[in-house]
C-alpha cells in the first residue's frame, strides 16, 4: 500500500511561483510512476504531469514550459515546481502513483489533495 501526502499549496499572485510536494510511504519514489492531477471547481481532474520511475517526465500542453516535476530520493518526495502562474492554474492538485500506458500515467493511489489559489 502506498500512502500519498501532499503539501506546498497556497495563494499566490498571477505570475508567482510555488512548489508542490508529495512525500510518499509504503514503497520508495524511486520504484513508482508518479505525478500530479488538478482539479478546478466544476471541471474534471486533469493531468498536469508525471514522472516514471525511470526518470522519464511528461507534461501537460498547459503545463509545458512553466512546470518541472522532480524527485528527491532521500526524502523520497516527488515535487511540482510551478512558475508564472495564472488565475487558470487554480485548482485541488493532487498527487499520484501507478501504472504508465503509453504516456499516460493511471494511478492506483492519490494523495489527499492541496488548494491552489492564483489572484489576479
Amino acid at each position: 500500500q502506498v500512502q500519498l501526502v501532499e503539501s506546498g499549496g497556497g495563494l499566490v499572485e498571477a505570475g508567482g511561483s510555488l512548489r508542490l510536494s508529495c512525500t510518499a510511504s509504503g514503497r520508495t519514489v524511486s520504484t513508482l510512476n508518479m505525478g500530479w492531477f488538478r482539479q478546478a471547481p466544476g471541471k474534471e481532474r486533469e493531468f498536469v504531469a508525471a514522472i516514471t520511475w525511470s526518470s522519464a517526465t511528461y507534461y501537460a500542453d498547459s503545463a509545458k514550459g512553466r512546470s518541472t516535476v522532480s524527485r528527491d530520493f532521500a526524502k523520497n518526495t516527488l515535487y511540482l515546481e510551478m512558475n508564472n502562474l495564472k488565475p487558470e492554474d487554480t485548482a485541488v492538485y493532487y498527487c499520484a502513483a501507478g501504472g504508465f500506458i503509453r504516456v499516460t500515467l493511471v494511478p492506483a493511489y492519490w494523495g489527499q489533495g492541496t488548494q491552489v489559489t492564483v489572484s489576479s
